[in-house]
């Protein structure tokens, strides 16, 4: 007798045992998921102010990149004179702002500076909790190099920032749009890699079964939004908001006359301000009526409450974000709605993502 009980109580020790695990496990993880999530909020907060220190002529105002000491922002006169200076020797002030005097040269350093800050902030809580949770044995050892990789990442992506500034302190004060939409993608796909892996850790998988093409067609989405994302990045970096401000015709027509003016024909598609706001307006209603077709579709299925929320709310998202964009363009860019509307991208993609997540189990 004593044999089988003896069994038995080891049994349920076991049981105890693993159940503890897990409890402790799970909580980890939604530890992760949060520290996470602040981290992408974060990211979406630096997205939108990279776009209003693009939109205010900000983006070259700090001529020098100092990734330990420049935390600091001038604290005296004499520190100001100093950075005016340096500022007054490049091309920007000798070509565009010649007549601007300190106080105009504060007003676009302290966007330039907050970007700049935020960026470095968002390193910190990103390592310092990440060592952290490393060190007390609180990320799976699976999960690591993901976390490493998200940070060799944020350092290339200040790398980066500091090369597109740079194409605006030689001789042409106008920064590359190659390396604005580089830097704005590598920023999405950071802020995607980021939220992909902390809806991994706050929801366990499940078994449903959603229609193949659901999630095909859901996955395609993904994709073209981050395009037209960055087809936005182009728009911005041409300044090309600017022109063209009717919608659905551009300059009475629904294809500009001068949408292929440049050779070879390539460049049309990245230096060619009608072309590259053409095919934005094109990417975005192509991404809205797969959306609004995606939610037409799923209609038809019996699809999990979360799925279900996801997809109402990608459709309100994307009917949100084509408003923006219309009325931005009608408007004349004004910089509160141009950065709301860049916010709004984000939000798009962050719905889709969360809808090819759950549409998965």
């Amino acid at each position: 007798m004593v044999g089988p009980f003896y069994r038995a109580l080891q049994f349920m020790g076991k049981l105890a045992g693993n159940a503890m695990y897990h409890s402790t496990s799970n909580r980890n993880d939604r530890q992760l998921a949060v520290w996470l999530l602040i981290c992408c909020a974060m990211i979406l907060s630096i997205i939108v102010l990279g776009g209003v220190t693009r939109l205010t002529g900000s983006g070259l105002s700090m001529v020098e990149w100092n990734p330990v000491f420049g935390v600091v922002p001038p604290l005296d006169q004499a520190s100001w004179n100093t950075i005016f200076d340096l500022y007054r020797q490049s091309p920007e002030f000798n070509k565009i702002n010649i007549g601007m005097d300190l106080d105009g040269f504060k007003r676009i350093y302290w966007f330039e500076f907050s970007h700049r800050l935020l960026g470095r902030a968002i390193g910190v809580v990103f390592l310092v909790p990440f060592l952290y949770f490393l060190v007390t044995g609180r990320i799976r050892r699976s999960l690591v190099p993901k976390f490493v990789a998200m940070f060799v990442l944020g350092g290339l992506q200040g790398v980066l920032g500091w090369y597109m500034v740079m194409s605006g302190l030689v001789d042409n004060p106008h920064v590359s749009q190659y390396r604005l939409t580089a830097h704005l993608a590598l920023a999405v796909i950071i802020y995607a890699f980021l939220f992909w892996v902390a809806l991994g850790l706050l929801f366990p998988p499940t078994e449903h079964n959603s229609p193949q093409y659901l999630r095909t067609l859901a996955s395609i989405l993904t994709v073209l939004v981050f395009i037209t994302i960055l087809s936005g990045g182009f728009v911005a970096g041409l300044k090309a908001g600017f022109a063209y401000n009717t919608f659905p015709l551009m300059d009475g027509h629904w294809v500009p006359e001068a949408i292929l003016v440049l050779e070879p024909a390539w460049r049309n598609f990245f230096e060619n301000i009608a072309t590259v706001q053409f095919d934005h307006r094109v990417l975005a209603m192509l991404s809205f009526s797969g959306i609004v077709a995606l939610w037409l579709l799923s209609l038809r299925h019996s699809l999990p409450v979360p799925v279900r929320i996801g997809l109402h709310s990608l459709l309100a998202a994307a009917a949100l974000q084509v408003t923006l964009g219309i009325s931005t363009l009608l408007l004349h860019v004004p910089v509160p709605l141009a950065a709301t509307h860049q916010g709004g991208a984000l939000v798009l993609l962050t719905a889709l993502l969360f809808v090819n997540h759950r549409i998965r189990g």
